[in-house]
């Protein structure tokens, strides 16, 4: 028998269960912080909509709407495109390692790792490492820049950034409630049988080839095998390119 094989298989079963768990974590802190399942927030013709399509919400339905404004943002090094940065010493990790623990053991090599936030959503989807993302006004996630923490057996062994510089501009505006973007998604976008497991504000922009980036905040709204919609806070259009209307 290859016990170091299965050394090593034991040892990834492990921190996919730790980031399962983290993400059950994470999911029962955004309850208890005021976010609500009650489709009374949801209008009379979306929730006959969705009993119709089978269309069901798992995530708790965010009630607030914060003051936002839009944000630029421009990358450091020229360009997003940052190559994969192989650490001196890798660091120990733990089968239970908590975000703020990763940060204080990365502090020296990634000064601004405070800065971002762990996406457990993201981190399902990428077996050999963890995705942060940067926040802004510490607290709003910007969605489509990532910092990448890559492990091998219980160890952190390299990154991968591509640091940015944020600035807001334009007056802030409420946002539109998540209720109002998810009767959006309903009624033009979801599929029959869609399930919705995560709801969470941030950022997001579509970038283009420019020296100066524009994101606004989003509504961004995850699906049960991992599809995304992206629902603009301000307008209520649905910017994700990986979104199309289906097919009637």
């Amino acid at each position: 028998m290859d016990f170091g094989r299965a050394k090593n298989v034991l040892i990834y079963a492990f921190l996919l269960l730790n980031l399962v768990l983290g993400y059950q974590l994470w999911v029962d802190a955004r309850e208890s912080a005021g976010s609500s399942l009650d489709y009374a927030s949801l209008g009379d013709s979306t929730q006959r909509l969705m009993e119709e399509k089978g269309i069901q919400i798992l995530a708790p339905i965010p009630s607030d709407t914060p003051v936002m404004p839009k944000l630029t943002y421009r990358y450091l090094n020229g360009d997003k495109a940052a190559g994969i940065v192989q650490l001196d010493q890798p660091i120990d990790s733990k089968l239970v390692f908590t975000e703020k623990e990763m940060a204080a053991a990365l502090k020296k090599t990634i000064p601004d790792i405070n800065q971002y936030k762990l996406d457990p959503l993201a981190n399902l989807d990428a077996s050999d490492r963890f995705i942060l993302h940067p926040l802004a006004e510490q607290k709003w996630p910007l969605f489509h820049v990532n910092l990448e923490l890559y492990y091998s057996n219980q160890k952190i062994t390299a990154y991968r950034q591509s640091p940015i510089e944020m600035s807001t501009f334009e007056e802030e505006q409420q946002v539109l409630p998540a209720s109002k973007a998810l009767g959006t998604l309903v009624e033009l976008f979801l599929p029959n049988e869609a399930v919705v497991q995560d709801i969470t504000l941030g950022y997001y922009g579509e970038e283009f080839n420019s020296d100066s980036q524009v994101a606004a905040p989003a509504w961004r709204f995850v699906l049960e095998g991992g599809q995304t919609y992206y629902v603009q806070g301000i307008s209520g259009e649905v910017i994700s390119p990986k979104t199309e209307k289906p097919e009637e």
